[in-house]
């Protein structure tokens, strides 16, 4: 039997990996080319049910943890920490073939890969297929014992709860401590994914080695004024707690294209009070969302924004509060797995580039019990989320084969 060490460059059956892909697109397919698999629902259920069956097929050892992943696991000979890969298969509705569903099953073809070639690994390799990654990483947030007994009541889009979805998947929500993984147990994790943005494509790129995935932190701004006849108060005397909330969106872009750094700063959501078209309004509540790989960085971004909010309230007449929500910490990928996947990518004669990732994804939980990273390959026009998002097929084989060679890497070096 041949080991890692003397692999060279190995390669996957990318003809393999690219049927793969299409067969999957198949179920829950949309009549626009997209996929509908939203968590817990018949479709989900059948695509990860069609992913075992090719675990098991490769040689791998399946197995549904408590809290519903499903982890395909080559041994090694030694007992030594396993190497974890993969992604997820459910989707958002009517969303692309390539989120999530390319990661899992590149995952896959590694696997089957070494198994192929009779390599000897010094680390077990485990192919994880995480459950409800688009309802809130709710299957890492589980292996990481951040998922909690109130969550699963919530509710995911299929109309399950996440309780409920846990048992359809073969889980046990009533012993979720049992899917936890102790910080140590797992030597990596590594994830790959499309971009989902336009970075790759613009530099020319084939590889993006995510150097972080950045932190979220969320606001509720309420301005008040005071609602009045829209025909009979004149404009000088007026309180409009719309016209300060337009000012402030203004502002908030202002402040984050102005200031140096790769922040993004988002007012998504507005509403309005009492909401008449003859009515002045009187209160305005809206959604602020800030992220960057820094923490700091942010609550510097926010005493800006924030003293923004209180100036354009006073000139508006009108008051304004700040209620922080919720907040995601920023997770820093692993400086060795990074190396790893720009080695792996220097190998294949491949351009790497250190970037962000200003999307969630399992990496940032899985970073909290094991040295992680992940990296992306193009999506053409940054497109994701939508039936239009497309990678081609060498890109979808350069991200496998470089996802091979991280692990091999890893395997000698962790």
């Amino acid at each position: 039997m041949s080991s890692a060490r003397d692999a060279g460059v190995l390669t996957v059956s990318g003809e393999r990996l690219l049927g793969d892909l299409r067969h999957l697109a198949t179920i829950g397919g949309t009549a626009g080319g997209g996929v509908n698999r939203p968590a817990y629902g018949d479709e989900d259920l059948a695509a990860r049910e069609v992913v075992s069956q090719w675990m098991r097929a490769a040689g791998l050892a399946v197995r549904v943890d408590t809290a519903g992943n499903t982890f395909g696991r080559l041994p090694s000979a030694n007992d030594a920490p396993p190497i974890v890969i993969g992604s997820h298969t459910d989707s958002v509705p009517d969303g692309g073939r390539f989120d999530g569903a390319l990661g899992t099953l590149a995952a896959l073809e590694v696997a089957r890969t070494v198994a192929q070639h009779g390599m000897t690994l010094h680390h077990p390799l485990e192919v994880v297929n995480f459950q409800n990654e688009e309802g809130g990483l709710i299957g890492s947030k589980a292996v990481a014992g951040q998922l909690s007994a109130d969550d699963l009541a919530l509710k995911a889009v299929s109309g399950f709860t996440i309780g409920e979805g846990i048992r359809r998947l073969g889980g046990e929500p009533d012993r979720l401590a049992a899917a936890v993984r102790a910080p140590g147990s797992i030597a990596a994790y590594v994830e790959l994914h499309i971009e989902q943005g336009r970075v790759l494509e613009r530099a020319g790129a084939d590889i993006g080695v995510v150097e972080g995935i950045v932190g979220i932190s969320y606001w509720e701004v309420t301005f008040d004024g005071i609602p009045a006849h829209a025909g009979t108060t004149p404009m000088a005397d007026r309180h409009d707690a719309l016209l300060a909330a337009a000012r402030f969106v203004e502002a908030v872009n202002r402040t984050i294209v102005t200031l140096p750094g790769q922040h993004v700063g988002t007012v998504g959501r507005l509403t309005v009070f009492p909401g008449a078209p003859n009515v002045i309004p009187g209160r305005v509540t809206l959604t602020l969302e800030l992220r960057d790989l820094d923490q700091q960085h942010i609550d510097a971004l926010f005493a800006v924004v924030a003293r923004e909010a209180e100036r354009i309230a006073v000139d508006a007449g009108t008051t304004v509060a700040l209620r922080p929500t919720t907040a995601v910490t920023p997770a820093p990928t692993d400086a060795r797995v990074r190396g790893a996947i720009a080695f792996a990518a220097c190998l294949h004669g491949l351009r790497s580039l250190d970037m962000p990732s200003g999307a969630g994804h399992d990496a940032q939980n899985m970073a909290a019990i094991a040295p992680s990273g992940m990296f992306f390959v193009p999506s053409v026009d940054g497109i994701s989320h939508s039936p239009r998002e497309f990678t081609s097929d060498a890109d979808v084989v350069k991200g496998a084969n470089i996802l091979l060679g991280t692990v091999l890497r890893l395997d000698v070096t962790m």
